[in-house]
């Protein structure tokens, strides 16, 4: 009799119980938030007064040794651990970095600007920012798009004039052309670059580390299906990845090719292109686009398989590490020919 009062009383509180925790959780997140931002202000402004403190030093480095030095045992004597002489450098580093800053923003924590500093260039610096700031990235993604040259990828197509819109305004999607990436980086996959695998098996390997890929990807992306089959004249055939893009407003159909790209292949995305535009798509709907995402692609191909004005169909590598520097300066020679030729 009283274990079926006891197991009665647990019901009737259990949507109690439920709503009094949402309440404590969503309290906990607040407070987190409210101790991120205050403590981020806070070092901003210890940052202020040291730079405006040395700027009254005759000579600065060593006077600016000398007080970060002691600053850092007084500071650590009375609030405790935080206050290294490294970490009062950062926070000096910190104001110097984003000081013409309009705001700060609240949701970005400590670990996040800490990343930021690390890039010497003001223009990524200023893109990573807003970028983090409007998805929301974790300290572990920025880091990612950092380590994964997120910035110089996306300026390779873009005159100078783009390159500074970028800087301001982060990624803004407006045109098929914003979403594509070239080369698309997979590192994330843990594939050896020089391994053998089948179409199938880097399609696999995608959908199980689909959050990284989706980050990818970039904004806007929905996933909706793998080996999405479709039927002509009763013959199938299989789009091996469908994504949305809610930004845009339009599908975008992904066939993987891990050999090199041939005219045929893209002449297969085009068919893909145009079933969805003409049975899936509705009318408030954008053209669908399709990607080709391919280990190896030759240039004259592509310009002379797709129309002049094509806006739906496009062709680009990935790789499975990190590019470095050097990569993408070659790949800038490469490019700077052909766009001016157009």
């Amino acid at each position: 009799m009283s274990s079926t009062r006891s197991s009665t009383t647990r019901d009737i509180e259990l949507p109690l119980y439920i709503r009094i925790r949402q309440i404590l959780l969503d309290a906990r997140k607040h407070v987190v938030r409210a101790v991120n931002t205050a403590m981020v202000h806070t070092y901003f402004e210890i940052g202020r007064a040291i730079v405006e403190d040395e700027q009254k030093g005759e000579s600065r480095a060593e006077y600016g040794r000398r007080t970060l030095a002691a600053l850092s045992v007084r500071l650590s004597e009375e609030f405790g651990r935080g206050f290294s002489r490294q970490n009062l450098q950062n926070m000096k580093q910190f104001y110097l970095c984003f000081r013409n800053c309009q705001t700060l923003s609240g949701k970005l924590s400590w670990s996040h600007y800490l990343l930021l500093m690390r890039l010497d260039d003001k223009q990524a610096r200023g893109f990573y920012l807003k970028d983090a700031e409007s998805e929301n990235w974790s300290v572990r993604e920025l880091e990612r798009q950092i380590n994964s040259m997120l910035f110089e990828r996306l300026s390779l197509s873009r005159d100078k004039d783009e390159v500074r819109l970028l800087s301001e305004k982060g990624q803004i999607i407006e045109s098929p052309e914003d979403i594509i990436k070239d080369p698309y980086v997979l590192e994330f996959l843990g594939l050896p670059e020089k391994a053998a695998y089948t179409e199938n098996e880097l399609e696999t390997a995608l959908i199980d580390r689909l959050q990284d890929f989706l980050l990818e990807l970039g904004k806007g992306f929905t996933f909706v299906a793998r080996q999405k089959r479709i039927t002509l004249d009763g013959e199938h055939f299989y789009i091996d990845l469908v994504f949305y893009n809610r930004l845009l407003r339009c599908f975008v159909l992904v066939d993987l090719k891990i050999g090199k790209l041939t005219h045929q292949d893209l002449g297969q995305i085009q068919m893909y292109v145009h079933y969805y535009d003409r049975v899936m798509k509705t009318d408030e709907e954008s053209p669908t686009i399709g990607i080709v995402l391919c280990r190896d692609k030759k240039e004259t191909v592509v310009r002379y398989t797709l129309p002049e004005d094509n806006r739906q169909i496009f062709a680009s590598k990935y790789q499975l590490y990190l590019p470095t520097e050097e990569e993408l300066v070659r790949r800038m020679e490469q490019l700077v020919p052909r766009l001016e030729a157009e």
